[in-house]
């Protein structure tokens, strides 16, 4: 069974082309020229950038960011921008309950579009510093399955864990909504999209970033 939260599932990956297309950036040390990729740049500055669809490896990948940056210093927030069309409930969960679990809070952005267990991801981030940019656009729906086959009471097993991998789903989502069960239930019937400013209103984001904010803009908010 392939359990599954994505826009278009089953998952096609294709990291052969993905890891051509990843710009390296040159920097000038003490020691001469260094090279090193964009997302390596990126995770200097606490950034982690989840621009795929997820699964496993993919989950190994961020995970292991996340806990070398708690380790750097547990005190600095982590921020993983994500654009992203859901993928493995499982590999997704093991994202979500890492970001849960480090001290390190957590502010997730959604750039471009977070689906499903993307979407999941982007809510769960650390209170007040869930954000999106203006034409980001949400995604929640129910976890999709496929692929079923064998004896009935096998199916009926692998049916009863989907029922509860959607109750997990719909449960985190009222947490961290504020909607009730029967809301979230409702509205991942069908696939559900929602505009940054809907997802704001829905409570899954708490802001919608226009541009980043400068030591002006601070000086500005005190005058």
């Amino acid at each position: 069974m392939k359990l599954d939260y994505a826009l278009n599932s089953p998952i096609k990956k294709d990291f052969e082309i993905y890891n051509q297309l990843v710009p390296y950036v040159i920097e000038q040390t003490g020691r001469g020229e260094r090279g090193m990729d964009i997302f390596s740049r990126l995770l200097r500055e606490r950034i982690i950038f989840l621009g795929t669809a997820i699964d496993d490896h993919i989950a190994s990948l961020i995970i292991a960011q996340l806990l070398f940056l708690e380790a750097e210093d547990p005190e600095k927030d982590i921020y993983l921008y994500i654009n992203s069309p859901g993928g493995s409930v499982s590999a997704g969960l093991a994202i979500y309950d890492t970001m849960k679990y480090i001290k390190s809070k957590v502010s997730t952005i959604c750039v471009g579009l977070a689906a499903s267990m993307g979407a999941v991801l982007l809510a769960g981030g650390e209170p007040k510093k869930r954000s999106a940019l203006p034409h980001a656009k949400i995604m929640i729906h129910q976890p999709w399955i496929g692929g079923l086959q064998g004896q009935t009471t096998d199916i009926e097993i692998h049916a009863k864990e989907m029922i509860k991998t959607r109750d997990t789903i719909y449960n985190i989502l009222t947490e961290h909504t504020g909607k009730s069960y029967e809301q979230i239930a409702k509205d991942c019937d069908r696939d559900y999209f929602l505009t940054s400013e809907e997802a704001k209103n829905y409570k899954l984001i708490d802001n919608i970033l226009v541009h980043r904010a400068t030591p002006n803009d601070n000086n500005k908010e005190k005058k």
